[in-house]
């Protein structure tokens, strides 16, 4: 493909001043949690962390992607308050949080702007 790019094109492909920056998430929940207490923990996160802070997550129970909830990038500071909320919880025996990644083309480096 050429690389060569209008900025609408660029634009639309959200690539070069348009990436978009999010982060993976796995969380390993406690043994012996009920599917109830897990769904509680769900509808509090999508609600406390997620919305609260502009986020949207596309995932399941225990692996998904964080991204902004409209057209941009995650900052550091909304995924620090992310897993700062997580490290508040007693349902998880731990989590993994990466770090910031192109949520359209994960292999591309992201740019330094």
């Amino acid at each position: 493909m050429a690389t060569n790019r209008s900025r609408r094109l660029r634009k639309k492909l959200c690539v070069d001043e348009f990436q978009e920056l999010g982060f993976e998430l796995n969380l390993n929940f406690k043994e012996d949690l009920s599917d109830a207490a897990i769904d509680s923990f769900l509808s509090e996160f999508l609600r406390d962390a997620m919305t609260a802070n502009g986020l949207g997550y596309v995932g399941g129970d225990d692996f998904g992607l964080v991204c902004l909830a409209k057209r941009g990038s995650v900052s550091e500071e909304q995924r620090a308050a992310v897993e700062a909320w997580l490290k508040g919880r007693n349902e998880l025996v731990d989590f993994t949080a990466s770090p910031l990644l192109d949520v359209w083309y994960p292999e591309n480096p992201i740019n330094q702007a």
